[in-house]
């Protein structure tokens, strides 16, 4: 194994595999607990570079331009995602202003940026070690993105805001779709994928060139028995699994379920037209789209919006309850289910990016205006805290009560 190439070990389970070539379009799996481990894209790294770039500028286009012009009784509207975080900001909703901006805007926007300074130092053959800071950037900020969930929002927004007023799709919405399709891709060039890419390119030390003890979670080097407390590729804090962070997992999930009561029982939304108001709970936005025969969004809000948190808990509290399997066959399940919940987790915000939206595109007062209710921000926290668990919780500290006896 030592002699082979460069090593890769499985962030699921933690084994140590020779990195091989794989064929355009093929991935590999890890032979322990069957995750994925990498994958190779059709495309070349640097065709990703020309794409990465066609992604910040179409980035800026679906700012730039509006997603939609609404009419209302003679009234005319259009609307930004910016103008929407503006307007949350200018009526007082800071912290669900500053929430959905983080996660719609500036953090999809840093991704790509950090992504091309990455691919930038690789292919100039610039200093290595500048390459350290962007990726660890990237390594922290990529699971909170959720620019794909924005684009979804988008669609729920303009059904339920049909019924209200003239609605029609801004240049801006087909900026999203294109972006949604981009970011996809570029997703494949994650921070572990760039540090796979400068090792091939001879840009860093090679993972289990030095020796075979220690995994840094930051870069995934593969290295010598801890000798020391920091990576020699990264510099980053060598981690010790045998703490885990049981603690904090539990305490953010516990604060998840005390904002998880407010976010269902109070109004995420108020509605004020000529006709009166009325107020919407979660639940009930999701009633409201299904009576108005948007049956699949409904679907999908409520999956979103209700099931997804909900899983997430019971999942992760079933995880961290039997964190010692009777047999390898258990622990995969195991990993498939944290493997699921860590991909669809962001999905929750999808109701905090419509009620910021709606409050932007049926701003006209004196006829209809939507009011965000408190009911956002706490959901907004349960999203925050859920991923943050999540991304807390190791799944590899299962795999190693099951390798315990074979060392006794």
């Amino acid at each position: 194994m030592h002699g082979g190439g460069p090593l890769i070990a499985c962030p699921h389970c933690g084994a140590l595999h020779q990195r091989a070539p794989l064929a355009r379009g093929g991935r590999a799996l890890c032979t322990c607990c069957h995750a994925e481990l990498y994958r190779q894209g059709r495309l070349s790294a640097e065709q990703w570079y020309a794409l990465a770039w066609a992604s910040l500028i179409v980035f800026a286009w679906a700012q730039v331009f509006p997603i939609a012009a609404i009419s209302v009784q003679g009234l005319d509207l259009q609307v930004t995602f910016w103008g929407a975080l503006r307007e949350a900001w200018d009526r007082g909703y800071y912290g669900v202003s500053v929430l959905t901006g983080l996660v719609g805007f500036w953090l999809p926007l840093i991704r790509i940026v950090l992504t091309l300074r990455s691919l930038q130092i690789i292919f100039s053959r610039s200093d290595p070690e500048r390459l350290v800071r962007p990726l660890r950037w990237l390594e922290r900020l990529t699971p909170w993105a959720m620019a794909s969930v924005l684009v979804l929002a988008i669609l729920v927004a303009f059904v339920k805001l049909a019924g209200l007023a003239h609605v029609q799709v801004g240049p801006g919405l087909l900026g999203f779709f294109v972006l949604i399709f981009l970011l996809a891709g570029l997703s494949r060039w994650d921070a572990a994928a760039l540090w796979r890419l400068a090792e091939d390119r001879s840009r860093v030390l090679v993972s289990g060139a030095l020796g075979v003890g220690a995994v840094c979670d930051r870069c995934g080097m593969v290295q010598p028995p801890r000798g020391s407390e920091r990576c020699r590729r990264c510099h980053g804090h060598l981690p010790h699994r045998v703490i885990q962070h049981r603690g904090e997992v539990w305490a953010l999930m516990v604060a998840a379920v005390i904002f998880y009561v407010p976010a269902n029982l109070l109004p995420v939304m108020r509605v004020q037209t000529l006709l009166g108001s009325t107020e919407h709970t979660i639940l009930g936005g999701v009633v409201e789209l299904w009576r108005m025969g948007s049956w699949d969004l409904s679907l999908i809000v409520f999956v979103a919006s209700v099931m997804v948190p909900v899983t997430k808990l019971v999942a992760l509290t079933f995880l961290l309850l039997h964190e010692h399997p009777v047999g390898v066959g258990e622990q995969r399940r195991h990993t498939r289910l944290y493997d699921a919940i860590e991909r669809v987790g962001q999905w929750s915000m999808l109701d905090v990016f419509v009620v910021v939206l709606l409050a932007a595109m049926a701003n006209f007062q004196g006829v209809s205006q939507i009011f965000i209710g408190p009911a956002a921000l706490n959901f907004g926290m349960v999203v925050v805290l859920t991923v943050a668990a999540t991304l807390r919780y190791d799944p590899r500290c299962g795999w190693d009560s099951l390798r315990e006896p074979m060392h006794d």
